[in-house]
């Protein structure tokens, strides 16, 4: 969790109650990794793309990059994905950038579906 993040500053609670959540739970902890192996069990890379981020051709897709993920790939491979809609690269922020940066994401998704987006949530409701 410390090296996935950007400096994020974990509390002993915070660590605390990720590690119960996935050492609990009824999936277990291997859950967390299911959409890894997905990824990296398809046949070609656009089909990883896909698995990894559940996508489909049909769908529009908002794109969020974060500088500390575990992998930031090019623009040109998430537009692959799909009908790009709204894409953004942030200065800051790692792996669990919901935790670590909430108003970061919270603000790309009102963008992406806020007052000023209906044409985007027109193309998603049809």
């Amino acid at each position: 969790m410390h090296d996935w993040t950007d400096s994020y500053p974990w509390t002993d609670d915070e660590i605390l109650t990720w590690i119960s959540i996935y050492a609990f739970s009824r999936a277990g902890p291997e859950a967390s990794v299911r959409i890894y192996y997905e990824a990296t069990h398809a046949s070609d890379m656009e089909e990883q793309g896909r698995k990894l981020y559940g996508c489909n051709r049909e769908g529009v897709l908002g794109l969020s990059y974060f500088p500390r993920d575990l992998n930031v790939p090019p623009s040109a491979y998430g537009r692959g994905l799909g009908s790009v809609v709204f894409e953004r690269r942030h200065v800051d922020g790692g792996h669990f950038a919901a935790w670590e940066r909430p108003e970061l994401l919270v603000g790309d998704l009102r963008e992406m579906f806020g007052e000023g987006a209906k044409s985007v949530v027109g193309k998603i409701l049809g």
